[in-house]
């Protein structure tokens, strides 16, 4: 993208990287179309987007609401850039994962993502091209712990993994309809959700350095934008361990908190 997009639409916006990365994209000109399931938080993150210029239209929603995301989604008008953002986390504690947390994890992470992707493609392939060359742009969120099947967060794990196959995958016959997708790959960022960890977390960064990132990844034309790159190389040595190898390994970790 040569310039930031127009318009705009992400979810999980009311905290942490969704609420970074709007702020970041907010400037005069520009129409944030923002989600999350928190109302005052969202609020405050509408009315400082507001402050810097941006029109905004937030919505509170729950993005496992297939039909309600549809609904919402296609009524936004013409988008550019779609930030799929939304996503929980929950780990084994000192047992073993809870099944409806792990239930949760799936369905918010995966088809939270889908709900918000999907409308937003069909939408985009019908648009007249921006003056990048594209329709639109698709951000998917997911994680480094892609690339890491950590013992103490099964489902988050698998989740990210998920759906940073499946955006990868998904570019090559998008770009055929004049569309680019991006898996976003971020360590650890300083959020509620990794506020609770008792395990070091190497190269923390804050929501603010990981939505410049995010963004100049996407604008840069990446498909996968993993960061910091030193901790991205250390998940796929990692990940590259025999299975009992590297959960020998991770397991000298405290576990993280079930939540």
């Amino acid at each position: 993208m040569a310039r930031p997009p127009n318009n705009v639409l992400i979810t999980g916006a009311s905290s942490g990287l969704g609420d970074a990365l709007a702020r970041a994209c907010a400037a005069p000109g520009v129409t944030l179309h923002i989600s999350g399931r928190d109302a005052a938080r969202l609020e405050a993150t509408a009315q400082a987007c507001r402050d810097l210029g941006a029109a905004v239209l937030p919505r509170v929603i729950d993005v496992r609401h297939a039909d309600i995301m549809a609904d919402w989604i296609t009524q936004a008008g013409r988008l550019d850039l779609v930030i799929a953002n939304a996503g929980i986390g929950t780990g084994t504690g000192d047992g073993t994962e809870n099944a409806a947390a792990a239930r949760h994890v799936f369905d918010t992470n995966i088809n939270g993502v889908l709900n918000t992707a999907l409308p937003a493609m069909d939408i985009m392939a019908r648009q007249e091209p921006a003056e990048d060359g594209w329709r639109g742009h698709v951000a998917v969120i997911a994680s480094i712990a892609a690339f890491v099947a950590g013992p103490s967060a099964p489902a988050y794990c698998a989740s990210k993994a998920a759906v940073q196959r499946w955006a990868e995958a998904r570019d090559h016959s998008e770009r055929k309809r004049g569309i680019r997708m991006h898996a976003v790959c971020p360590g650890f960022v300083r959020t509620p959700m990794t506020a609770v960890n008792p395990f070091p977390m190497p190269w923390l960064m804050t929501p603010e350095a990981a939505a410049r990132r995010t963004l100049e990844g996407i604008a840069a034309g990446k498909l996968r934008i993993a960061y910091p790159r030193r901790l991205y190389a250390i998940a796929r040595v990692v990940g590259a361990l025999p299975p009992l190898w590297r959960a020998a390994l991770l397991g000298r970790t405290p576990p993280k908190p079930a939540v």
